[in-house]
């Protein structure tokens, strides 16, 4: 496995300064808007540009790859990220800074799909359970170390933007050396929406919950901070927090998914963060040590909604399906993070910084009033008969869920095999 590692220190290079500079750059724009008084709602509309770029960039970026290759496509999307936190302080306007999120999403999402097409290039049936935890550990890291940079410089001028657009051009340099070859470009097949709700109605719900939720955090989070009077070094510090809580509770909760039946945690782990989420809208600001910790369990336990509904999903699916259900589910969290944040960015309009949380609050309850419904109307999968729980993220691209180890339709790729070979040699002298 350290072998492996090393062979993959470009990619890992490339993912952490992409991730940590993108990460960076959405508190960044989030601070300076509020800073600029502008409005949430007119935040919440710009922010979540970024996200109907990302949705659009999952759909059609494997077009542009297949037509110039890996290399000149990374090259490509990550220098057009980099440009465009380069124009932010250029002009204020929010029509061009939203459409300067969408083209940013766009890039982001064809950087991630390259990458973690080099990832499966490299994975066989032994080690690609490993490298799918590997790649998710990584992408956790570098986001919430993106988040605690915020401190450097003031949002007001170029400085920040500045960083932002020398992390995402510095993630050009590890993968362009690479001497990999380049994987081969497989079309993602789909189910839609509607078919894969009918077979796991509770699934897609949670898979739409999660993306409102956390998408709203990301792009608010800081706009709440600002108006409970955190400075940025406590909002860099409040933001991060909310981040690593989500890569550790990903474990407990998986391993409750292996000895519970999955409808019902995703019920119970809906209705106590509903409850967590309505408590810090009342709290405020009034004790930040516990403002900032219920808020890390809240956002940490809603990062949990994701992967859960992956996995009941895939309980109710065949293993030759796992793939295409996954690439829904990210679809679905894609339309989830599209209006999280307009709908959250208005009740902070009427109710104040409290609006964030009670919003949260109140999305919650509809998905445990779903999952309770569908429990009483359809049967459980027995938990005997239920697929290993796998932890995954939804930031990022449908390549990555054939790596998932429940993917019975895996196949190696030549390079794979030939280096998995190369190292029982070397194991044997």
């Amino acid at each position: 496995m350290t072998r492996l590692v090393n062979s993959l220190i470009a990619l890992i290079s490339s993912i952490v300064l992409l991730v940590s500079g993108n990460a960076f750059l959405t508190t960044l724009l989030a601070i300076r808007l509020s800073n600029d008084s502008v409005s949430a709602d007119t935040i919440g509309w710009v922010l979540v540009c970024y996200s109907v770029g990302f949705v659009l960039g999952t759909l059609y970026v494997q077009k542009i790859i297949a037509g110039v290759g890996h290399i000149r496509a990374f090259a490509v999307f990550a220098a057009t990220a980099a440009v465009t936190a380069l124009m932010y302080p250029m002009a204020i306007s929010m029509l061009l800074w939203a459409a300067l999120r969408i083209l940013s999403g766009f890039s982001i999402a064809g950087v991630l799909v390259v990458i973690e097409s080099w990832f499966s290039s490299r994975a066989t049936n032994a080690n690609r359970g490993s490298l799918f935890a590997i790649y998710q550990i990584v992408f956790y890291v570098a986001a919430a170390s993106g988040q605690l940079i915020v401190n450097i410089g003031d949002p007001t001028n170029f400085l920040p933007f500045s960083l932002a657009a020398i992390l995402l051009t510095l993630a050009l340099i590890p993968l362009s050396l690479t001497r990999m070859e380049a994987p081969r470009i497989n079309k993602t097949r789909r189910i839609s929406i509607v078919t894969l709700a009918r077979e796991s109605f509770s699934g897609v719900s949670g898979a739409l919950t999660g993306g409102a939720l956390i998408s709203s955090f990301y792009a608010l989070g800081p706009v709440y901070a600002a108006l409970v009077g955190l400075d940025v070094a406590r909002t860099s510090i409040f933001m991060a927090s909310a981040v690593f809580a989500a890569m550790l509770l990903a474990w407990p909760i998986g391993r409750l998914c292996d000895r519970f039946d999955r409808r019902h945690l995703m019920f119970w782990v809906a209705l106590v963060t509903a409850v967590i989420a309505a408590v810090i809208g009342l709290l405020g600001v009034t004790h930040l040590p516990l403002l900032t910790l219920l808020v890390a369990l809240s956002i940490g336990l809603s990062a949990t909604l994701y992967p859960t509904a992956v996995a009941i999903t895939n309980d109710r699916m065949d293993t030759t399906l796992i793939v295409a259900a996954s690439a829904t589910l990210l679809l679905t969290y894609g339309i989830g993070s599209m209006i999280g944040p307009i709908v959250m960015a208005e009740l902070i309009n009427l109710l104040g910084p409290k609006g964030l949380f009670l919003g949260n609050a109140g999305f919650l309850l509809l998905l445990a009033a779903i999952t309770g419904y569908h429990i009483n109307q359809s049967e459980d999968v027995p938990v005997e008969e239920q697929e290993h729980f796998v932890s995954t993220i939804p930031e990022v691209s449908p390549v990555l869920a054939k790596l998932d180890p429940r993917n019975d339709q895996f196949h190696a790729s030549p390079e794979a095999i030939e280096m998995e070979e190369e190292q029982k040699r070397t194991r044997n002298g």
